[in-house]
């Protein structure tokens, strides 16, 4: 198709190059005719010879004199006759001399009126571009007309030998347009691996469908670190609106880790990184080839399987709750069978009582201060795991019981806050003497606060606690505080970290209740 189009296009550059060559010729023509033409009339021997073969002069014959002249001046000229008449048409001369005295074969009356001009006529040489002019006497008379002309037969030889010059162009443009489209398309196949139109635009299709079915998010950087292509994924993962192929990767208002993640120029092999409200994990590779030609980023959702990690954790900390508490349990249950063997059954009912009423007073005191099923199996659970440390833990008498319904958040987040939060404490408080931490649960109109309180050494200065990977057991820990602050912000609320009245650290977490329930 690319050969053809150049070879219509040389065609077509042919055509017109002939159409215009063919104009110019009889331009030429009518140009050199017309000259030779005005030449001649203006010659003062051709005027003395016609004079002198006037009729009635004497011996008057102007065609000895102007013949052998007409001759002279075509052969030199170039034209292919010279005719000189007489006002009536009758021929003083001709290239043959056998059509001397014969009538001019064409129009005279626009000369006859003093004027020149040019016609194509057929004549007794064939069709001919002739011009016909005047011969004026001293006194501007027309005495005679003179007539030269250019036969179509020679002015085609002409553009013959024009014709075959171009036709050499014409086969060297195509030649050379053949070579080029042989040498583009080659290159062109280099470029996209062999495959032609209909290859890469099946490939196209392919790739569409399978860029944009993928659950994972598939991000293209350039170079210069802008985006050439995202997924649906990619921008649901990233939280992304409108157009933004062509945007920088700053650009996007992306939290700095993950923005120096997408950035960087090594790989990165299954990095966590949060967004606004997500937990990704993040996979980079350099695109080969030389040079910095960009980079392949491959985003993972993992927030629920985090949030499953740290219900997980929260079982095993029930299981170990439950474990110590059996152990516990074990111990007093020899206590009282060894009081009943020696006999001593008052003390054994009176241990026995004392320690199922301290139990059950716990129990009571957590389910009546919060009333949330689960964040009381959560609370009891980490109250064991806090005896188990010798750490007091504590519900504040301040604490109002919440109920699961519309607008609430989901027990999943606020076990995700709770839990997170006396988790940190627990971990804070571990090896302090007389170790202290305090609870708070309640509902109000704003929504739901949940704070936790400890005597802790308290929190270091100028330190972002809620930044992935910071802890109080330093750098590279888990995600806790950070997954706290991030269920809070996608709840509409906040989180705040600071110093406790008696010193330690406190954290205070607030859920605003989704549509204003009360």
């Amino acid at each position: 198709m690319q050969v053809l189009l150049v070879a219509l296009v040389v065609a077509g550059c042919a055509v017109f190059a002939y159409a215009t060559a063919r104009d110019q010729a009889e331009d030429a023509a009518r140009r050199q005719a017309g000259a030779v033409a005005r030449a001649v009339a203006d010659s003062p021997s051709v005027r003395e010879a016609v004079r002198a073969g006037t009729p009635g002069t004497p011996g008057a014959d102007p065609s000895a004199a102007l013949q052998p002249y007409a001759e002279r001046v075509r052969t030199d000229s170039g034209v292919d006759f010279v005719t000189i008449m007489a006002p009536d048409g009758r021929r003083w001369t001709h290239p043959d001399p056998r059509r001397i005295g014969e009538r001019f074969l064409g129009n005279t009356a626009p000369a006859l009126r003093g004027g020149t001009f040019s016609e194509t006529y057929t004549g007794t040489l064939g069709p001919s571009i002739r011009v016909v002019t005047p011969l004026r006497d001293a006194d501007g008379s027309v005495i005679g007309l003179v007539s030269a002309g250019i036969t179509v037969r020679a002015i085609s030889a002409r553009l013959a030998a024009q014709l075959t010059a171009l036709a050499w162009v014409a086969a060297g443009a195509l030649a050379l347009g053949a070579v080029g489209t042989y040498v583009v398309n080659a290159r062109l196949r280099r470029h996209t691996h062999g495959m032609d139109a209909a290859g890469l635009s099946r490939m196209y299709d392919y790739h569409q469908a399978a860029l944009h079915g993928v659950r994972e998010g598939l991000l293209m950087l350039d170079g210069h670190r802008r985006i050439t292509l995202i997924n649906d994924a990619g921008r649901e993962l990233l939280g992304l609106r409108g157009e933004v192929n062509g945007r920088g990767v700053a650009d996007l208002g992306l939290p700095a880790p993950l923005t120096g993640a997408l950035l960087a120029d090594r790989p990165r092999v299954d990095e966590v990184h949060l967004s606004a409200d997500r937990v990704l994990v993040v996979n980079s590779s350099p695109v080969a080839g030389g040079g910095r030609r960009g980079t392949v980023v491959t985003l993972r959702d993992h927030t629920e399987l985090q949030v499953l990690a740290g219900e997980l954790d929260h079982e095993r900390g029930f299981t170990q709750a439950l474990r110590s508490q059996a152990h516990e349990a074990a111990n007093r249950l020899h206590t009282v069978v060894s009081l009943i063997e020696l006999g001593r059954c008052e003390e054994a009912v009176e241990f026995a009582t004392a320690e199922l009423e301290l139990a059950q007073a716990l129990t009571d005191e957590v389910v009546a201060a919060v009333g949330e099923p689960v964040l009381v199996a959560l609370l009891l659970g980490k109250a064991a795991q806090a005896h188990e440390r010798g750490i007091e833990l504590v519900v504040t008498p301040e604490c109002g019981a919440i109920e699961a319904g519309p607008g609430v958040p989901p027990a999943r987040d606020l076990v995700t806050v709770l839990g997170n939060l006396v988790d940190n404490a627990l971990d804070a408080l571990t090896g302090v003497p007389g170790g202290r931490i305090t609870v708070t649960v309640r509902r109000d109109a704003a929504g739901l606060l949940l704070r936790v309180a400890d005597n802790g050494p308290g929190l270091p200065e100028g330190v972002d606690v809620f930044r992935r990977g910071w802890s109080g057991k330093g750098e590279g820990r888990g995600l806790g505080l950070a997954l706290v602050r991030q269920v809070a912000h996608r709840h509409g609320g906040s989180v705040e970290a600071g110093d406790a009245p008696g010193g330690g650290a406190a954290f205070t977490a607030r859920l605003p209740l989704a549509g204003g329930a009360a």
